[in-house]
């Protein structure tokens, strides 16, 4: 059972910037893409980023631009650089399996930024 740990998650002010880890308890990134979801209160679960085994990115529009994925396959960990935040980044940020989320959702990082 591979095992997804997020962390990086705080309390910012708009315009601040946060830095979120995915760590993987396998060397799995060779053969899936891996994405960032958020959920924020009283809304629907959304994919905000996604990372292919090749290395392509993708982006929400309400995000791009501002935040950044990347993944250390060494470290079987991805990355989510996110600046400029924005009061309505605040959610709970998981990480899994793009476009289909086949792996145990993880706690997720609660990122909330004030205005």
């Amino acid at each position: 059972q591979v095992q997804l740990v997020e962390s990086g998650g705080g309390l910012v002010q708009s315009g601040g910037s946060l830095r979120l880890s995915c760590a993987a308890s396998g060397s799995i990134f060779s053969t899936y893409a891996m994405g960032w979801y958020r959920r924020a209160p009283g809304k629907q679960r959304e994919l905000v980023a996604s990372i292919t085994s090749g290395g392509r990115t993708n982006y929400a529009d309400s995000v791009k631009g501002r935040f950044t994925i990347s993944r250390d396959s060494a470290k079987n960990t991805v990355y989510l650089q996110m600046s400029s935040l924005k009061p309505e980044d605040t959610a709970v940020y998981y990480c899994n399996v793009v476009p289909s989320a086949i792996f145990v959702w993880g706690q997720g990082t609660q990122v909330t930024v004030s205005s």
